[in-house]
């Protein structure tokens, strides 16, 4: 068989996983499952909840990484709710922001964003300054930049697989499937 007929295996895509600055959550040697998404992005909230489900069933666990990719030309909020996100990471509440922001993706204007602190029991203050700070604008950007340089997020949810982009489908089974190959 020549070199070119060997079928080759894909090489990662995406910057790699950063403990110190991604979003993760799952068991470190588990599968890594990264997502670019959005929070006003209904394809976003449809990938939530089956990755949910993934985690939930998969009793070898696997890791989840979200990153922000909001789509601002077409979804107003998106930015704002990213920037929100990472405003509560700052607090350490990252991923009960992002739960509640999928969960409530029709109400994403600045006053709901700061009941959603309030609720969470966030230094309201510290959240409204931080969601406006360099540090949070450039936390967002960074992940954008990070995307756009793979050369595979043409939208969202675009999900990676161990660094390699996933194609397929985003429902809990093929996302299952595509895990075990």
């Amino acid at each position: 068989m020549t070199r070119n007929a060997m079928p080759e295996k894909r090489q990662p895509t995406i910057e790699p996983l950063d403990e110190a600055v991604d979003h993760v959550r799952g068991p470190t040697a588990g599968r890594l499952i990264v997502e670019y998404g959005d929070y006003e992005c209904h394809y976003s909230r449809q990938a939530f909840r089956e990755i949910k489900r993934v985690e939930q069933s998969l009793t070898a666990g696997i890791r989840f990484a979200f990153r922000h990719f909001p789509l601002a030309e077409i979804h107003p909020h998106a930015f704002a709710a990213a920037a929100a996100a990472e405003a509560a990471a700052l607090q350490g509440r990252f991923w009960d922001l992002h739960e509640l922001l999928f969960h409530r993706q029709t109400a994403l204007e600045d006053g709901d964003l700061h009941r959603y602190a309030a609720g969470l029991g966030l230094d309201v203050a510290l959240f409204d300054s931080d969601q406006g700070g360099a540090a949070v604008l450039g936390r967002v950007r960074r992940d954008v930049e990070s995307g756009m340089a793979s050369g595979e997020v043409w939208g969202t949810p675009t999900l990676f697989i161990d660094g390699v982009v996933h194609r397929g489908g985003y429902d809990a089974a093929s996302l299952i499937k595509a895990l075990a190959e």
